[in-house]
Formats: structure tokens, sequence, C-alpha cells
């Protein structure tokens, strides 16, 4: 929540600041009350707060325990000295951001996604490092308030899971914004200066450095598994997480886990869907299987990189053959008149069907408009079904009612187009 208080203030410097293409003119200039956005995202935490709050719960009727829980046995678990037992249990103790090896990294200081919102000043030179949803969320972000931002990414490009094209517009749009970018970056090394921190790596061939007052670390989580005592409660664990089956269950029956301390989707909604199928399975002896989800996320940048199911890459690697249509935004009413026309709308059908098994959106509100393919997977509805869904117009979630005309016309074989030209001959 606290990331999105402020790409949304600065979502609102960027419009002001391009309010001129709309012949809006703002006289003076824009300027950032870094101190202000802050405040506005501190008071709208702790808004916000009460929603997952001891109190809320313990109205709710259940017993809250406050303290460093472990378990003590394969049917007990010890909190502020209590022992309590239990029929069923859950591991829900997410996973925290984890230091990557960086020669010098543990002799400067640097933030996280957890304490970048401690920030009282805004920083006039910021290096990222990592370019994944994190680091590009906050690369825009807080250039767009006007600090020097550079990326720094030890791949080859930014949104390495993405598809390339959609991480290309956003490439281009980071750049637009100020962003400098080192990808595929080699032998980054880290030190410590009087007037900051000094960063030195090679991109490209070439030999890179700088100094910067901030350095924020986006790259990499952990799951918090250690002092939980799971070896006395019999529940399998590694470096990556606790291990569970498809039904969320442990190596001991009588505990399940969910969320990022087990699962490579390190989202909120998924660790949400997944805690449903625990209490599901646990309680009413279900056998919903977490593979059966169909979960998207979104990077939440202007424009918004939004993603469901498989990408063509990961169709291939799997050995499912694809048919892909793309309906760019550049041919979308709504999104050419709200000055939103990079990017568009993307998805793949298993070949000869039209269903769906993936899709990229690429528009300032993909994140919104993704929620309709994946409501049309995970309820089988194919592409045709979504091309004869009426949508208000104009919208820029047309985009995904055009692709679906898309696939339409592929149905008009030679063979199809000429009974057709028969019957409308034979009609005159």
């Amino acid at each position: 929540m606290p990331s999105k208080a402020l790409i949304r203030a600065a979502r609102a410097a960027a419009g002001a600041r391009d309010a001129g293409k709309f012949g809006v003119r703002i006289g003076g200039g824009v300027s950032v009350d870094f101190a202000a956005v802050m405040e506005r995202m501190r008071r709208l935490r702790a808004d916000l707060s009460p929603h997952d709050s001891a109190a809320r719960f313990r109205e709710l009727g259940v017993d809250v325990f406050i303290g460093a829980a472990r378990f003590t046995g394969r049917d007990a678990v010890e909190v502020g000295g209590q022992t309590l037992r239990f029929a069923k249990a859950a591991i829900a103790t997410g996973a925290r951001a984890s230091a990557p090896p960086i020669p010098g990294l543990n002799d400067v200081p640097y933030l996280t996604n957890k304490t970048l919102f401690s920030l009282t000043e805004l920083p006039r030179r910021l290096a990222i490092i990592g370019a994944g949803p994190i680091g590009c969320e906050m690369a825009q972000t807080f250039a767009r308030f006007g600090t020097e931002v550079c990326l720094i990414e030890s791949a080859a490009g930014i949104l390495p899971r993405e598809d390339r094209a959609a991480a290309e517009i956003l490439r281009t749009a980071l750049l637009r914004d100020g962003v400098k970018i080192l990808g595929d970056g080699k032998g980054l090394k880290l030190s410590r200066l009087p007037e900051g921190l000094r960063w030195q790596l090679e991109s490209g061939g070439r030999e890179h450095a700088g100094i910067a007052d901030c350095l924020l670390v986006a790259v990499g989580r952990a799951p918090n598994v250690e002092g939980l005592g799971l070896e006395a409660a019999g529940v399998a664990f590694d470096q990556k997480g606790v291990a569970v089956n498809d039904f969320l269950r442990t190596a001991n029956p009588r505990i399940y886990a969910c969320g990022d301390v087990c699962s490579r989707f390190q989202y909120t909604h998924a660790a949400d869907f997944m805690a449903r199928i625990v209490i599901q399975n646990a309680l009413f002896k279900g056998r919903r299987r977490a593979s059966a989800l169909t979960i998207p996320w979104c990077t939440y940048t202007s424009p918004e990189v939004a993603h469901v199911g498989l990408t063509a890459a990961g169709a291939n690697a799997r050995g499912i053959e694809v048919a892909t249509f793309t309906q760019p935004l550049v041919k979308v009413d709504r999104a050419i008149l709200d000055g939103e026309d990079e990017g568009f709308v993307r998805v793949h059908v298993r070949k000869g069907t039209d269903r769906i098994v993936g899709a990229t959106v690429v528009a300032a509100h993909a994140g919104d408009m993704i929620g309709e393919l994946s409501l049309a997977m995970t309820n089988g509805i194919g592409l045709r079904g979504i091309g004869a869904a009426i949508h208000p117009y104009p919208t820029q979630a047309e985009a995904i009612r055009k692709v679906g005309d898309l696939y339409s016309r592929t149905r008009l074989t030679p063979f199809v187009k000429g009974l057709m030209q028969r019957w409308l001959a034979w009609q005159r």
C-alpha cells in the first residue's frame, strides 16, 4: 500500500507536467513537496491498518496471541510462554527482502521495500539494484519527483519475466522520465564515501561508475522460516521456503502453509486465495489445488504492465502450440483521446481453439483490465465469447473485445469465405 500511494503522487506530478499537450497551461512549473507526499502516504496507511489489526480479528471472535511463536511438537506451538495445541495449523509468515552477495553491500547503508518508506527527505541521487516490478515502480516514481535515478539490472533487460515487447515499452517510458538504465550489469561493486556511496560496474562492454545519496536494493526475497521450530513439527523446508503439496499441506498432515513462505507467486492477492484453499482443505476436507489458481499480476508503472497465464515463450517451453492476437492501443479510440496509446493487449490461445492460455496488457490501467481476461481463463470463456460481449464505447478495455474480433476473423477460411460469397450471391 505505501508504494501505491507514492506512485499516485508521482503520476499527479507527471500529469501536471504533461498538461500542455491537452491545451492546459500551468504557470510557474510543477514542484513536489516530498514531506507532504510522505505524510499523505502515512496517513492513508494508518487509515487502512485497522483492516488487518488484532482488534478487528478479536471482534470477529478470533483469539489473538502476540509474540514470537515456534512449534514445540507435531501438534503444539508456543507463544508468549504459553503452549497451544492444535488439530490444524497454518504457516503464513511471509517473506522479507534479502540482500544479494554484492561486494561492499554490507559496508554501505541501503534501503529495502520495507525501509524505503521511512525517508523524510527526497534523495538527490538514488541508485536502485534490481529492475523487477519494485525496482521499476520506484525508479519511475522518484524520477518523477525530481531525483536522479540509476536503475541497475544484472539480467539482459527490465522485467525479465514479462513479454519482451511489453518490457521494451516500459523501458522507453522510464528513459523518457529521466531514469538511467544499466542492463546486463556485471561486476557491481559498492563503497562508502563521505558524500554518499559509490557504485561501479560493467554494462554494454563499458565501465560505469557513479555516486548516490541512497541505495535501494529491490532484488531477492527470503521466506521467513527461521526460529519457527519447523524441525520439531516435522515440516520440511529449505532456503526457498516451506515445502507443500498441491493441496498446500506440509510434510506434517496437520499443518498447511500459504503465501510468500511457500509460493513463487509473492503477491498479496495470491496469498489471499491460497489462504482460502487452506481453510477449505484443512477445515472442510476440501480437495482444492493451488495449481488450479489463475493468478494475474501487475507492475504499477506508467504504463502499467499486467499479465496472467503463460507468455508465448512459456507456452513453447511446455510444448504448447499457441496462436497470438495483439491489439495495439494506437488503434483504440479512447486510448488515443486519453493520450495513452502506448501499449497493447496481447492474448495467446491454444492453437486451433479460442481457449486462452495467457495474456499481457500494457496500458495506463492494465491492472484493472487484466481482470476480464483472468475471469475468462478461470471460467473457460474463450476469445470468441469475449468478442461477443458488448463493451461500452469509448473505453480502453474495448481493446480486449477487439482481440476477440481478431480471433473471429481467423475463422473466415477460404472455404468458409467461398460459401458466404455463394450464399450472398444467391440472396440477390
